[in-house]
């Protein structure tokens, strides 16, 4: 038995490898790093998808319905209950939608993402939510239904590099999930919406906010070392550190330090981030010296949805914008498969004795 499944293999997969004792991720025959510095939103869900769908179109085609489908969304932005958190909209707004296996769904998940994902935060915000503009990438017309401001082109790439870096990553959590959910035919809505659910915890998808929290408590370098031996006296996580996978540096966690660093004025906030990395791994080098503990993704994913200004209550769901391009993926992956997932347990409770 392994509670954990850690050295359990439950599929054959095309679209990622996780190689954690060597700190290396390829999606679909592309190192992350490349990926990142290269691809759009669009690009990588035409390089998930391929192969899933027989009437998927070219990247030019894939984006045109993706921002058709985006307006198709905002149209049922109105019919989610208000006072819902940012995850709980977008997980309501999803389940509003057809649940079938079909092209025309998974695109629509994917457009629906941020539309709800922004709806949500400027409801929390006392303002309106803002219409999409089917001209814009996908990316870009995020941060613009986010902020209420035109991202400049630096801005639109640094969310792709992003969303592309998170788009899939092996059978995490999440992902195993939506491949469970999918197993049972239930439809493309039903493995997304499980996904999302399983990326709520705190434990999967909720890190990079307290990242932030962590930065700003320390406030200057100099309180940096101090600030770290008190937590880790007190027994506290520090967040953005070690990963249940990666047995060194997290490749992600470079590709979007680069992302960030491209990004003009955060020169500032990166040197003290990178800082407050060193300070870190010092520490935990030194009191856990048996522990591999290097930096993982939400390390500077922080730094990077912090300096495009999308709110930490966002965070998650943003996440889910990427995820769920390897949601839908691993979905239609699952269901080609032909069975149902059902794995067995050991009973350990009491035994009825004979009358």
């Amino acid at each position: 038995m392994d509670s954990g499944l850690e050295n359990v293999v439950a599929a054959e997969t095309i679209l990622s490898d996780v190689d954690g004792q060597n700190g290396r991720l390829i999606i679909r025959g592309w190192p992350v790093q490349l990926l990142a510095a290269s691809a759009a939103y669009e690009d990588a869900a035409h390089l998930l998808w391929a192969g899933f769908f027989d009437n998927l179109p070219d990247v030019a085609g894939l984006a045109a319905r993706l921002a058709e489908a985006r307006n198709a969304a905002f149209a049922l932005v109105r019919k989610i209950p208000s006072g819902l958190d940012t995850v709980s909209f977008l997980r309501t707004g999803w389940s509003l939608l057809r649940d079938d296996e079909s092209l025309d769904t998974a695109i629509l998940l994917a457009a629906a993402a941020p539309v709800f994902t922004a709806a949500a935060v400027r409801a929390e915000q006392g303002r309106p939510a803002i219409a999409p503009d089917p001209a814009l990438s996908q990316s870009a017309d995020v941060l613009r239904m986010l902020t209420g401001k035109m991202p400049s082109e630096a801005e639109a790439r640094a969310l792709d590099a992003y969303l592309v870096t998170v788009s899939d990553h092996g059978l995490n959590a999440s992902t195993f999930t939506a491949r469970v959910v999918a197993s049972t035919r239930a439809g493309l809505v039903s493995a997304s919406v499980a996904g999302l659910s399983a990326l709520k915890g705190p434990l999967h998808g909720g890190a990079p906010g307290p990242v932030l929290d962590m930065i700003d408590e320390i406030g200057t370098p100099e309180n940096a070392e101090s600030w770290i031996d008190d937590a880790l006296a007190r027994g506290d996580r520090l967040m953005g550190f070690g990963h249940r996978v990666y047995r060194v540096r997290d490749p992600r966690a470079d590709a979007l330090k680069a992302a960030v660093a491209r990004l003009p004025g955060t020169s500032g906030r990166l040197a003290f981030a990178e800082q407050i990395e060193k300070a870190v791994l010092g520490r935990l080098a030194k009191k856990y010296p048996a522990r591999p503990l290097d930096t993982n993704v939400e390390f500077y994913t922080a730094l990077l949805l912090e300096a495009l200004g999308i709110p930490r209550a966002a965070f998650t769901a943003v996440f889910a914008t990427g995820r769920v391009l390897g949601w839908t993926a691993h979905a239609r992956e699952q269901v080609a498969e032909g069975r149902i997932v059902r794995p067995r347990s050991v009973y350990t409770g009491p035994v009825p004795e004979p009358a």
